[in-house]
């Protein structure tokens, strides 16, 4: 059986961020989603792997507009 499609609340709330976050990220850093029709969609192995390769914590710092270093 395969992975059921999250929404972007569904997946925000996975991952304990605002629903905001998630669409900065889908612009600003390339999170892996996929637009059917008007609605973004994500599978949570995806995301999760997304994260573990450490690009989710670059996009946080850009999208609460805080600079490294």
């Amino acid at each position: 059986m395969s992975e059921r499609w999250l929404s972007v609340e569904e997946i925000a709330v996975h991952l304990g961020v605002n629903p905001d976050t998630i669409y900065k990220w889908i612009e600003r850093k390339k999170m892996p989603a996929h637009k059917v029709g008007r609605l973004w969609k994500f599978q949570a192995a995806d995301v999760d792997a997304w994260i573990r390769d450490g690009r989710a914590s670059e996009s946080a710092s850009e999208a609460y507009g805080q600079s490294e270093g």
